[in-house]
Order: C-alpha cells, then sequence, then structure tokens
C-alpha cells in the first residue's frame, strides 16, 4: 500500500522519484505527488489524482529542477481519493513530507494544531505530522530532531521522508510500522518503500528496523534506533536486476508471472534437496534440532497466502501425522489461544510486511510457541528479521496484485516443510524420496498446463457477461477452488465464491440457473466419485459445468457440461498443478472485460496497514 521515494543528489532528482514511483505502482494507490526543493529554496509541488502517468505529464508541462525531493503514491484510508489529500503534503511552505501508515491519533492532533492555527487543506491523518513537524522547526530545532520530537506524539504505524525548505543539505526518513528502505550510492543517496524503486539508481540498500530514524546528505547515511542510540545497519547488496521488474513480451505482469513459474518452483527446490532427501538446513540452521520435538504446528496468513495454509494443513495431518491449526491473521490476534505443547508458528507472506501476520507473529513470539517460522519471498523483510527460522521462496519480484508464482512457490515450501517435519514422525527414507521425486517432477507438469492457455482464453469468453460464478472442490482441491474464486473477482470484477462440493445441498444450490457458471476442480483422488455426484446436483438443475479434470477422469462433455483435460499428476501435488488453469482463467476474463489487470481498483500489492 502507498509508496515512497526519496532522494538527495548532485544531479537533478524529479526523474528518478517519478521512475521510483512507475516502479512502485504495483503497491496500489489512487493518486500520485511529487515535491522538490527547487535551485532558488522553494518547495514545487505537483499532485494528481489517477496514474503515474498522470503526473509525469504534469511535471513535463511544468518542470520540477532540484537536487532534493520526495514523491508519493497513495491508497486512501483518510479522506477521498483527491488530488488534496494526496501526498507530499506542506506546512507553511517550509517542510513537506510524504507518509506511508495510519496515525491513529490524528483526530486528537488535528483538534490541538486547529486551535493553535494551524489551517487544515486535506482530511488526511497524514497533514497533522506535517504540522507537528514544522511547529518543532519553529521552535528552532533541526530537521532530525524535529522529526524525532514528533515522532513521540504519534500512535500507529508509520513511514516517513521528510525535508524541509530551510536545510537543502538534507532528507530525515523514520519507520514504525511500515517498511522503509535506503539507498546507498556515491554522493547521493535515496529512500524507497522497497528496492524495485530504487534498482535503476542503486543496488546497494539498508534496511530499516522498527523505531530507526535516519539523516542522508550527499555523503553520508546516519541511523538512531528507538531509543535515540546511534546505530550501524548493514549495507546489503541486491540480487534483483532493473530489467527484472520489466514485463518483457508480456501484455500484463500477472501473465508474465502465470508463465514464470515452473522457473520460480525449480529456483525454489535448488539447493534445498540432496539427492532423494530434503537439507533441513533450508528452514535455518537449528531447524533439525528444533523440528525434531514439534508435536503441532499453527499457520497464520492472509488472503492467498491464507489459502496455501489451508492445502498445507491436508499435507501437514495426512503425509505427517502432525496436527495443524490454520487461521487468518486478522481474526488470530484478536482472540485468546491455547498454544499446543512444543508447538511450532508459521507465518507466510509474499512481502513480509503484512501488518496483520506481523502482528500475529509478535503475538505468537510472546504467547508460548516453541519456535517460529516466516515462509516469504522478500530475505530483507521485517517478517524474515524476526521470525526464528525462514524459509525464501524464490519467486523473483511479484508485480501483479493478484499473486500467482508466490502462491505456488508457498505451496512448495510448504510441502517440503511437511516431510522434513514427517521425517521426525513417521516418514521412512523411501516415502520421502517417492515424494521428493514428486516434487521435482511439478515444473514439468505445469509446463503441460501453461500450453493450455490458448484453449482457455477461448473458454474465458463465455464467462465475461456473467455477474457471478461458482467454485467447487474436495478435500485439499477446496482451498484450490477458493484461491481460484479470489482471482476471478479480484481481478474481473465477478462476483465469485467457493463451496466444498459438498456442501452444496446445504445452501448453494438455490443459487444454480443457466446463468450461473459453476467451475469445479477434478483430480482423479479418492473423493472423485463423490464430486461427480455433486456435479450431477448441478447439471440436474440447469447450471453451465466448466471442470478440470485429468485424463483419467471419466467424465463425458455434453449439453451445460464442458470438460477441460489437464495432464495426469498425482494426488499430492494436485493442488499446485491446478491451481495453474484457474488463474489463467481469471487472467483470460478480466482481459476480455478491460479491467486493470495488474491494478485492481481498490486493491493493494501489500497490506501494510491494518
Amino acid at each position: 500500500m502507498c509508496g515512497i521515494v526519496g532522494a538527495i543528489a548532485q544531479r537533478p532528482v524529479a526523474a528518478i522519484l517519478l521512475e521510483g514511483l512507475r516502479r512502485l505502482e504495483y503497491r496500489g494507490y489512487d493518486s500520485a505527488g511529487i515535491a522538490v526543493l527547487d535551485p532558488s529554496g522553494q518547495l514545487s509541488r505537483v499532485r494528481t489524482l489517477g496514474k503515474v502517468s498522470r503526473l509525469v505529464e504534469e511535471v513535463a508541462a511544468n518542470p520540477l529542477a532540484g537536487t532534493l525531493g520526495i514523491a508519493h503514491t497513495r491508497w486512501a484510508t483518510h479522506g477521498e481519493p483527491a488530488t488534496h489529500n494526496a501526498h507530499p503534503h506542506v506546512s507553511h511552505d517550509r517542510c513537506a513530507i510524504v507518509h506511508n501508515g495510519i496515525v491513529e491519533n490524528h483526530e486528537e492532533l488535528r483538534r490541538e494544531q486547529i486551535a493553535a492555527g494551524h489551517r487544515f487543506t486535506s482530511e488526511t491523518d497524514t497533514e497533522v505530522v506535517v504540522h507537528a513537524i514544522y511547529d518543532e522547526l519553529a521552535r528552532g530545532a533541526s530537521l532530525i530532531d524535529a522529526v524525532r520530537q514528533a515522532a513521540t506524539r504519534l500512535r500507529g504505524a508509520y513511514a516517513l521522508g521528510v525535508i524541509d525548505s530551510e536545510d537543502p543539505g538534507h532528507l530525515v526518513a523514520a519507520r514504525q510500522g511500515s517498511p522503509l528502505v535506503i539507498g546507498v550510492g556515491f554522493g547521493e543517496h535515496f529512500i524507497a518503500s522497497d528496492v524495485f524503486a530504487l534498482l535503476p539508481v542503486t543496488n546497494r540498500f539498508i534496511f530499516l528496523e522498527e523505531g530507526d530514524i535516519a539523516e542522508l546528505t550527499l555523503e553520508s547515511v546516519r541511523i538512531w534506533d528507538r531509543d535515540g542510540q546511534a546505530v550501524e545497519r548493514p549495507i546489503k547488496t541486491s540480487s534483483v536486476s532493473a530489467d527484472a521488474t520489466e514485463r518483457g513480451e508480456y501484455r500484463h505482469y500477472m501473465l508474465k508471472e502465470i508463465f514464470e513459474q515452473p522457473r520460480a518452483i525449480a529456483d525454489t527446490l535448488d539447493g534445498r534437496l540432496a539427492g532423494n532427501r530434503i537439507l533441513p538446513e533450508s528452514f535455518g540452521n537449528q531447524a533439525s534440532e528444533l523440528f525434531a520435538s514439534i508435536e503441532a504446528v499453527t499457520i497464520v496468513a492472509c488472503g492467498t497466502s491464507f489459502h496455501a495454509a489451508l492445502v498445507a494443513r491436508y499435507w501437514m495431518e495426512a503425509i505427517a501425522g502432525i496436527p495443524c491449526q490454520v487461521e487468518v491473521a486478522s481474526e488470530y490476534r484478536y482472540r485468546s489461544h491455547v498454544v499446543a505443547k512444543n508447538a511450532l508458528f508459521v507465518t507466510i507472506s509474499q512481502s513480509g510486511e503484512t501488518a496483520d501476520s506481523l502482528a500475529a507473529l509478535r503475538q505468537a513470539k510472546a504467547s508460548g510457541y516453541q519456535t517460529t517460522l516466516a515462509i516469504c519471498n522478500v530475505p530483507e523483510s521485517s517478517l524474515v528479521r524476526e521470525s526464528d527460522l525462514v524459509f525464501l521462496t524464490h519467486a523473483g519480484p511479484e508485480i501483479g496484485v493478484a499473486s500467482t508464482k508466490a502462491f505456488t512457490t508457498q505451496l512448495i515450501a510448504l510441502f517440503l516443510l511437511t516431510i522434513t517435519l514427517g521425517r521426525f514422525k513417521r516418514l521412512e527414507a523411501s516415502d520421502e524420496a517417492r515424494l521428493v521425486e514428486l516434487l521435482r517432477s511439478v515444473p514439468a507438469k505445469i509446463e503441460e498446463v501453461l500450453a493450455l492457455d490458448s484453449s482457455i482464453a477461448a473458454l474465458a469468453e463465455q464467462f465475461v457477461d456473467k455477474q457471478h460464478t461458482l467454485f467447487l472442490g474436495r478435500g485439499e482441491q477446496y482451498p484450490i477452488a477458493m484461491e481460484g474464486a479470489l482471482k476471478l473477482k479480484e481481478i474481473s470484477y465477478i462476483h465469485a465464491e467457493a463451496y466444498p462440493a459438498g456442501e452444496l445441498k446445504h445452501g448453494p444450490l438455490a443459487l444454480i440457473d443457466e446463468q450461473m457458471p459453476v467451475v469445479a476442480v477434478a483430480p482423479n483422488n479418492a473423493l472423485l466419485e463423490k464430486l461427480k455426484s455433486n456435479l450431477e446436483e448441478v447439471r440436474a438443475r440447469g447450471g453451465q459445468l466448466y471442470v478440470f479434470a485429468d485424463f483419467q477422469v471419466p467424465l463425458d462433455e455434453g449439453e451445460g457440461v464442458t470438460v477441460i483435460r489437464l495432464p495426469e499428476t498425482d494426488d499430492l501435488i494436485d493442488p499446485i498443478v491446478f491451481t495453474i488453469p484457474l488463474q489463467l482463467l481469471a487472467y483470460h476474463v478480466a482481459v476480455l472485460k478491460g479491467t486493470d489487470v495488474d491494478q485492481p481498483r481498490n486493491l493493494a500489492k501489500s497490506v501494510t496497514v491494518e
């Protein structure tokens, strides 16, 4: 959510800031803005509603000169999407800030500031921050001290970039609850919400920790922790190339990322397998010792990652014989818990900055779990830094808001975890060898499914005029049906819901008619006959069935029944393989409907506020 970019350099920074915003578009936003300190010492600000491209056009028409500046893409929380609510916000034409997060006590501060004579020009919570900083500057504080003092009055989450027209040699950044990274250059320094924004100008980064505040000049970066102590944070070199975040030959990032899945899965397995066994060290140096005593698992996640966790529950109990509890992070953090003896707490997040998942992890660490494990795609993220053990999925940058390769690599990670824990419970070496061989077959199976792209694109035409869609699955395919429904609704804006197929007669059958397409995932597993009976219930009521089934399933096409044949797989890896056609279906329906596939309305890639 929201995106921050800032720069202090010896060259004009407007183009750098605008390119940074473009690279942060995937996070989701409704307005954009930029403020630059011009050579005369005046703050020049441009803000627009809508896409970054509109801001670029405005700046091209009214060029901004200056070597110090900040920029922002806003996702509305307080105040409607509007130009006057867009960042940066300015106080008394002197200081300007950009802000990610939510200031929970903004109403109280606003009342105080209005009484003190401040005039508000927006409905945002951010404006109280810039006025609080200005008040400290007006009292004679330096910029760094003004930000530090103002921050003591804020409750909630924030990442801040601040500049002062009377102090052109400094850019100040602060972080509490929202991610912020410093880009290290030569005679120039930068700030951003994530590394992708800065890859064209540097590959060296400092990741601020909770409570940090930093002062950037042309030649130096100074950082203080939450206690006001000067600290050194390590500089890390990113291996991600600038062009890794480009679409290349693909029309949309989502399609590119769907087709990258065989490689992403192979990369996630690379280095984690030794012959026919899994290396426990893939989860951390102490993983073997810690896993040996695990007797229960709790997995917490949000959105797509939650669906991956639901699949893992089937695997964990069927393969490893370990009881597994799965919860939505936003619910977990607000109820009391009974922690099982010797329990492992697992959090799953693509970004590693999901606010609810981070809060759940912090609660779990104080609740008596034996150890914590993060499954994440971003090595420098807060979730990774705060967990005892870590498994990094090697999906590479995922730009499309609708998660695809992050989801399937999470499933791979959870399958590896299941086998590793199972080794300490009941899996024999021969069992592990068979499961490892199944994992190695997944990339090739997905390649076979991707070859169906044109057929699925043709199928998508039958969904374009529909208002609703029902997805069905049984067993471990029920979470895959949930994921398929989520993908369709979030990018095509068609209302879609998923049900266990056995629940049809408990309510959803009332919805079935010729205008309600029903999508079913039907691998050849032990529940197939049960599923076929459920599908007959739909067919008998005039519903239009679209069934994804492998070649072994004895299911014929006919009036109201369309069957899409997938390659034969094993029951255990079916959830990974069968999610691919559902991704493609959602993508092609969205394209036909003309929606913004990569940046669907009202959604953000990383939900970093509660």
